[in-house]
């Protein structure tokens, strides 16, 4: 049922510059590894068989970068180089290559490891068309490297999504990791705008869900969280 992922890939990098001068943030190398060499590893352990990919700063950098990756998937490439349209935006523009089927949703700047089965797998197990809308997959603030914030959501007790509101807190992060509906892009804004706008109104209706990710998860939002990423992981490979 999930053969179609798409990878969030056109952000402009700002927070990781002087790296990102360039290059474009999805080719910023952890432990000899671009970060979206990282998330192509983990959609071949998956079986992905389609995969569509946004560009907008760099563009021409990622197109090359695709172009060599090992034919295990169909490659599409969704352009924003006129226009940067943020995730929602993003998501909208790449339909004609999403298929009418859920399919996955990956930030490019996180990388995790998987506990005892893949961890887009383990997601998709949990999904249930029939009442989602969206599946986030979220990791405890134990689990979370690398991340300064102070949590995203709450989870109900039917494991729906609560957002942390006017909290100080809350005890779980979301990982950039998703499956979503068509049904959630039903409706939308025009041009350049989040995927909050969607989540918000699914959040409403009941029909955004959580599920809890059992490994380690790395935030690559900055250049300080790259070497203690590359120890965690190298001392993860040496364990094994």
């Amino acid at each position: 049922m999930f053969d179609t992922a798409m990878i969030m890939a056109a952000g402009l990098g700002t927070r990781m510059r002087p790296l990102t001068n360039d290059r474009p943030k999805p080719l910023v190398l952890v432990g000899g590894k671009t970060l979206l060499g990282h998330c192509l590893d983990q959609m071949q352990s998956a079986e992905i068989k389609n995969i569509v990919i946004n560009v907008h700063y760099r563009a021409e950098m990622v197109e090359q970068y695709m172009a060599h990756v090992p034919e295990f998937a169909n490659i599409h490439i969704s352009d924003e180089r006129e226009k940067l349209l943020e995730t929602g935006g993003g998501l909208i523009k790449a339909k004609p290559y999403l298929g009418d089927k859920p399919f996955f949703c990956l930030n490019s700047d996180n990388i995790w490891t998987n506990g005892a089965q893949n961890a887009l797998l383990k997601l998709a197990s949990s999904w249930d068309d029939e009442k989602m809308d969206a599946l986030l997959l979220l990791v405890s603030k134990d689990g979370a490297y690398c991340h300064k914030g102070p949590g995203d959501f709450f989870l109900g007790d039917d494991n729906n999504i609560i957002r942390r509101g006017n909290n100080d807190s809350a005890p779980y992060i979301f990982t950039g990791i998703q499956i979503i509906s068509h049904r959630l892009l039903r409706n939308a804004p025009d041009g350049a705008f989040s995927t909050n706008i969607l989540w918000d109104r699914g959040i409403n209706e009941g029909r955004i869900f959580g599920k809890l990710h059992d490994a380690k998860w790395f935030d690559i939002g900055t250049i300080e969280a790259i070497p203690l990423a590359e120890k965690l992981l190298k001392d993860d490979y040496n364990n094994e």
